[in-house]
């Protein structure tokens, strides 16, 4: 049998390319003439590049910006063999190395710092991948590291934090326009969230990062006050555009300057030309740390079980977690579902025996599929 190993990552646990590599360990045990066609996916969250580079390889490029917290770093981005240039916001300014500093100071500066980086050596073709941001400044970091003026009340620069946000007097945005008038600036993204109200970016996911509830209607108000003066500096209404209240915002600032929101998923998949290989397999499996109905609101599994029906090729979904839905959409999406957990663990040993796990239930699921086909 011919497969086609498509899984996202195990977050905290493999990467999507291990977890590929366990997958083909247990189909190679069940079947040793299997032959296993690996491609690791992600939705433009944390792992994209490794998903990318693991799949089509690439170039890294590397430069020096700044974090969320304002300290300098050397962060990798990956040049595509097309020529695209992608750039990873979870590398940049992700929520795992936010440490404790307040999301009031937190800014996207660096995410501008890496445009800019990209432009002045020429790239014309960049990938913004949203997912993992630990900000919550609307994108006013990242625009003021492209020409955006934000003054306080003495007239000083701000640097484009959230408290800026907060506290700014007046802004000037006649450096924004044609800043990237010559990029194809795609912005890669799971999230349909408006910027601001009570779907959007603060409400929905500023307590993950740190936003009291207590603060979310105050920082709100100001993100769209910030914002409406914006959209009426750049004559155009951007805002309320779905996906402009992904990572913190930033989805807002990279639609002010032109990007085109595209799945994260679906972008990932046409760069590792999954639709081909798919279309010549006899079985497709995907999965990730864990499968519940959010699941499919542009998770990479779902990108993938649409590739597979409609290839019209059968595929199966192999998670740490299987959460049903109670409508049996995640059931009726794929031709099985598998966990991980073939016996009570905690969720400490299930991600350290993840790899071993992975390889079990991959075997376990080609045994049964090969008897059927006997």
């Amino acid at each position: 049998m011919r497969w086609v190993l498509a899984p996202d990552s195990f977050k905290g646990s493999l990467e999507a390319a291990e977890v590929a590599k366990a997958m083909q360990q247990g189909i190679a045990r069940a079947d040793p003439h299997a032959e296993c066609v690996l491609r690791p996916m992600a939705d433009g969250g944390e792992g994209t590049l490794d998903a990318l580079h693991a799949a089509v390889g690439g170039q890294w490029l590397h430069y020096s910006v700044c974090d969320a917290n304002g300290l300098e770093q050397s962060v990798a981005c990956l040049l595509l063999p097309d020529g695209t240039a992608v750039m990873e916001v979870a590398r940049i300014i992700g929520l795992p190395n936010a440490g404790s500093t307040p999301v009031t100071q937190r800014s996207s500066r660096g995410v501008g710092q890496l445009l800019q980086a990209l432009l002045a050596d020429g790239y014309r073709q960049i990938a913004v991948a949203l997912g993992g941001s630990s900000t919550n400044d609307a994108g006013a970091g990242c625009l003021v590291a492209l020409g955006l003026q934000l003054l306080g009340v003495q007239g000083e620069r701000l640097q484009g934090s959230l408290q800026d946000v907060l506290d700014f007097e007046t802004l000037s945005c006649d450096a924004l326009p044609g800043r990237l008038a010559q990029v194809k600036l795609e912005v890669w993204s799971d999230v349909e969230n408006p910027l601001a109200g009570e779907q959007g970016a603060t409400a929905v996911f500023g307590p993950q990062k740190g936003v009291a509830a207590t603060d979310i209607a105050r920082f709100d108000a100001r993100i769209a006050y910030f914002s409406k003066l914006l959209d009426a500096g750049m004559e155009t209404s951007v805002c309320d555009l779905p996906g402009s209240g992904a990572a913190g915002g930033l989805g807002y600032a990279l639609q002010l300057l032109g990007g085109q929101m595209v799945s994260g998923a679906k972008a990932v998949a046409s760069h590792i030309g999954l639709a081909t290989a798919v279309a010549e397999a006899d079985w497709v499996l995907t999965g990730e740390g864990r499968s519940d109905s959010q699941t499919l609101s542009g998770k990479a599994p779902a990108c993938v079980a649409t590739l597979a029906k409609s290839a019209g090729v059968p595929v199966s979904l192999l998670s740490g977690a299987v959460i049903a839905d109670d409508a049996g959409r995640l059931a009726a999406t794929f031709n099985g579902c598998y966990s991980l957990c073939n016996r009570p663990m905690t969720l400490d040993v299930a991600m350290q025996e993840a790899a071993h796990l992975i390889a079990s239930q991959a075997e376990q699921l080609a045994r049964t599929i090969l008897a059927a086909h006997a």
